[in-house]
């Protein structure tokens, strides 16, 4: 459709140069001429609208420039608007309607900012940019030049849409510009945050912040304008708090200004700081072996956090719970929100640690056991620990240990191999070490030895034959009966010779020894020779035909 056209549609040097125009040349100079022109014809065929604007030729504007977001046309033919006329001494000027709206706006500006507009803080997105720098463009369409040199831009990165806060470093009306830096911006910047952080530093009333942001490692805090961090450190007097359990953002919080990084730009607050700090108190009216009462605040695996009542923490660790070894986890003591009495252990202010401990205010159950218990006593316990030297026995609070030589007679036996955890069993206290807290015990003792039994029917020269099972460098072991071992010491071997021995072979000997209790039984071919000439001799004595040379004789 064509409305009033009457012009020659052959543009195509033309078209060419205006579109060039359009799309970006022209918008690196804000030269050209503002004045008023007329609508003559509008040609959406071609997207063009022909404007008088006092020349030899018409100018024209792309449609694109009188229509609204939906596309419909603004003007119609016989209206006025306001125009940039560019390259006048061409055969058709070039004009812009959008150019004139967006000069109209700088000039706006321009009168707005007056005199005192150098280091007015811009906040602008960039449009576009080009060889000597970037066009930027505030939320009220005015447009602003910031030339390379200034931009502090990473070079060879989009920055296209980046929104951006500069300073006003310059205006020249007669150019219809506002230059800016964002250069001086950060310089300006640094500058007052470093004197708005030393203000805030030398507060000595706490600063009203508010919330911005909550993060694991802490707070971020606006006071004044000014942002800056709240480590989780700073929180509280209590140690490690978990901001986000505790804060929210939008939050409203007093606190202390307490450092600034020159480097990083950043002022660090503390919440904490802005109370009188209770270690101070825990160290003049505190000491070690205090009893205490406190509040559990929290419970973990490891121990427990307890309230002093005074925005301290003491910990408890699970190993002070209770005198009982085998705790699985702390809650099986203590849950969130009880009272308990407790001993302070350590008091360490500098490092901000407090420890305490709940058993130590307890009665150890070694002392109670040893109250009730004495050396012989035959009681029952259960199994709790098997190991490879023998067996932890369960005797109430406390633990008896049952080595494997003093359960069994038989040393081929062990307690890994013959009792099972949880299995009750009858011992007997053998000893008790008061200076190590320890309690032995014994269940072969319950029983008569092999050798007891041996006794009953055996003594001392009795005359015993055994195979030797074990030869060793001070004698031989030799079997007499089932489970039952005696030892021939090499002394004792005489008239034998040992290096003639071999396992298998018989020996004939008398008993010199038997010790019921620690299950040995000693046997001598010495004494068994010994034995024979006292025999020899009492036969000579009683037999009057026997000669004191028929003895001799019957020897060699």
């Amino acid at each position: 459709m064509v409305i009033e056209s009457g012009q020659n549609n052959s543009h195509t040097e033309e078209d060419n140069e205006f579109v060039s125009w359009f799309e970006g040349d022209a918008k690196q100079s804000e030269g050209g001429r503002l004045t008023k022109g007329k609508i003559i014809s509008i040609n959406e065929s071609e997207g063009f609208v022909f404007v008088d604007v006092n020349e030899k030729n018409e100018g024209r504007i792309r449609i694109e420039e009188i229509t609204d977001a939906e596309g419909k046309l603004l003007f119609k033919k016989g209206d006025e608007l306001d125009v940039v006329v560019i390259n006048e001494n061409g055969e058709r000027p070039i004009v812009s309607h959008k150019k004139a709206l967006k000069r109209q706006k700088i000039q706006k500006k321009i009168e707005e900012l007056g005199s005192d507009y150098k280091d007015v803080v811009i906040e602008a997105k960039i449009a576009h940019g080009n060889k000597g720098g970037y066009t930027l463009e505030d939320a009220d369409g005015v447009e602003y030049f910031m030339p390379r040199k200034v931009a502090a831009l990473k070079e060879g990165s989009s920055h296209t849409n980046k929104r951006i806060k500069v300073c006003i470093i310059n205006i020249k009306p007669e150019e219809h510009t506002i230059i800016v830096s964002r250069k001086r911006f950060f310089d300006i910047d640094t500058k007052n945050k470093q004197e708005k952080a030393q203000r805030l530093l030398d507060a000595t009333e706490p600063l009203r912040g508010i919330i911005k942001n909550v993060t694991a490692f802490g707070m971020f805090v606006d006071v004044d304008g000014i942002e800056g961090l709240i480590h989780y450190t700073e929180i509280s007097y209590k140690g490690h708090i978990n901001p986000a359990k505790n804060f929210k953002e939008g939050q409203e919080v007093f606190v202390k200004a307490i450092g600034y990084d020159k480097d990083k730009k950043r002022i660090s607050f503390s919440i904490k700081a802005t109370t009188e700090d209770p270690w101070v108190e825990i160290e003049n009216e505190l000491e070690v072996g205090d009893a205490i009462s406190v509040v559990v605040s929290n419970v973990e695996s490891y121990g427990a956090f307890v309230d002093l009542g005074n925005d301290i923490e003491g910990f408890l660790h699970v190993s002070e719970i209770s005198w009982d070894k085998n705790i699985k986890h702390p809650n099986q003591y203590l849950k969130t929100g009880q009272e308990i009495v407790v001993e302070v252990i350590e008091i360490d202010t500098k490092g901000r640690k407090l420890r305490v401990s709940q058993k130590n205010l307890i009665e150890k159950p070694f002392v109670r056991f040893c109250k009730t218990h004495k050396e012989g006593d035959v009681l029952k316990g259960k199994v709790a620990t098997l190991t490879d030297f023998g067996a932890f026995v369960k005797l109430g609070e406390i633990d008896g240990l049952l080595h494997n030589e003093d359960a069994f007679w038989d040393k081929n036996l062990t307690c890994k191999n013959s009792f099972k955890e949880g299995e009750e069993i009858e011992v007997k206290i053998i000893r008790i070490d008061h200076q190590k807290e320890r309690i032995s015990l014994s269940r072969k003792s319950l029983t008569n030895s092999p050798v007891g039994d041996f006794s009953k029917t055996h003594g001392i020269d009795d005359i015993i034959t055994g195979t030797i099972r074990d030869i060793k460098d001070f004698g031989v072991f030799i079997n007499i009966q089932e489970g039952i071992d005696a030892l021939i010491r090499t002394a004792d071997l005489a008239p034998l010779n040992k290096d003639e021995l071999q396992i298998g072979d018989t020996i004939e000997g008398a008993i010199s020894m038997i010790d019921k209790a620690n299950n040995k039984i000693r046997v001598s071919v010495r004494r068994l020779e010994k034995i024979k000439e006292r025999e020899s001799l009492k036969e000579f004595g009683s037999n009057e035909k026997i000669t004191l040379g028929d003895v001799i004789r019957d020897k060699t």
